[in-house]
């Protein structure tokens, strides 16, 4: 239950927000519209009777406003969307009810909230994600350059795509049409720049993992199979407070548990819940199909040991072991390889949060 005499409830949004304040003592509700200047909703709060507690939902406005209250002394509790209680037959939605139902549940105590990173963890998150939307956008590009050579009926035949030898083929292409001519032009070029922004922001990466205070963690994680430098810190920036979880429930928290529909002496599980943190969630289930090759130790896993300490690399090699012969087991059982794969990464997620708590 709420300790503070006055909850508050805000409706954030880029150019307003709305306010609703709830006085425990008299039951008054008091009501207003906001500039987003933190320094107004600070003076506006600070007229109510104290001590107040404050809660706004999770979105793209960040978290700014939170930390604004917190070293001002206010209590702010960022709430999670997706856990919002919202009555079944309530079919009238304003920013007014909003703030209203906030402070409410608030009140109630009935806010789950989300964690609020630091600063710099923040940062380390949008590059991070950077490099996620860098990564969707080169494969579209490769796509469009691709099919565009697919309709004049070009085919690459030499191998791999996107290797050296891959572009020095695509270097040697002449379409006869100049408006085909400008069209490879403008979609090649496409792909040589977000290229090079990938390798920029993967440069960028790999050295704050170096040298950031998510370095430990990254090196603990890296001795993963799959985990890459640059996958290990995407991870440790995305979940970031791993303490908060237990090898068991991190796993519902990327959404890599199956769902369940049960009722009396029926449980149905079904596909996987897909809630939470979906960058972290496609970096485990990428990572967890390395381990269905066998196991043998290589020379870049080897100079990954070499920075992590003792114990994070014996952890990492019975993980490592623990995860194949994993993979063996459903290869024998005939399971579908991308049912298995899921199953692999719910586990691989274990053994990252125990590489992580390790100190």
């Amino acid at each position: 239950m709420l300790v503070e005499r006055t909850s508050v409830g805000l409706d954030v949004h880029a150019r307003s927000v709305v306010a609703a304040a709830i006085d425990g003592v008299t039951g008054e509700l008091v009501q207003a519209r906001l500039t987003p200047s933190h320094d107004h909703i600070r003076s506006w709060i600070t007229e109510l009777n104290g001590p107040v507690a404050v809660t706004y939902e999770a979105g793209p406005t960040g978290f700014g406003l939170a930390r604004f209250l917190t070293k001002s002394g206010i209590r702010c509790v960022v709430a999670a969307p997706s856990k919002l209680h919202r009555p079944a037959g309530d079919r009238v939605k304003t920013d007014a009810k909003d703030a209203v139902h906030l402070a409410r549940l608030l009140r109630l105590g009935e806010i789950t909230p989300v964690t609020v990173p630091s600063v710099d963890q923040e940062a380390a998150r949008d590059l991070v994600r950077a490099r996620e939307d860098c990564r969707g956008d080169l494969m579209r590009a490769r796509h469009r350059l691709s099919k565009l050579l697919l309709r004049q009926g070009i085919v690459y035949s030499g191998g791999h795509g996107w290797t050296a030898a891959h572009d020095r083929w695509l270097r040697q292409q002449h379409l006869e049409q100049a408006a085909t001519r400008m069209a490879f032009d403008a979609d090649y070029d496409a792909v040589l720049s977000v290229t090079a922004r990938r390798d920029r922001l993967d440069a960028a990466i790999t050295a704050m993992a170096g040298d950031s205070e998510f370095t430990p963690i990254t090196r603990r994680l890296a001795c993963l199979r799959g985990v890459s430098t640059l996958t290990a810190f995407a991870l440790a920036v995305e979940i970031g407070d791993w303490q908060r979880f237990t090898g068991s429930s991190i796993g519902s928290f990327v959404g890599l548990v199956p769902s369940e529909y049960s009722s009396g002496a029926s449980r149905v599980q079904g596909p996987i819940t897909k809630t939470g943190n979906s960058h972290a969630r496609r970096l485990l289930v990428e990572a967890a199909w390395h381990h269905r090759a066998r196991y043998a130790p290589g020379a870049v896993m080897r100079q990954r040991w070499e920075l992590a300490p003792p114990e994070a690399r014996a952890r990492g090699d019975l993980g490592n072991r623990r995860l194949h012969q994993r993979w063996v087991t459903f290869n024998l059982r005939r399971k579908r390889p991308v049912i298995a794969n899921v199953a692999i990464a719910r586990e691989l997620t274990g053994w990252c949060w125990s590489l992580a708590m390790l100190t």
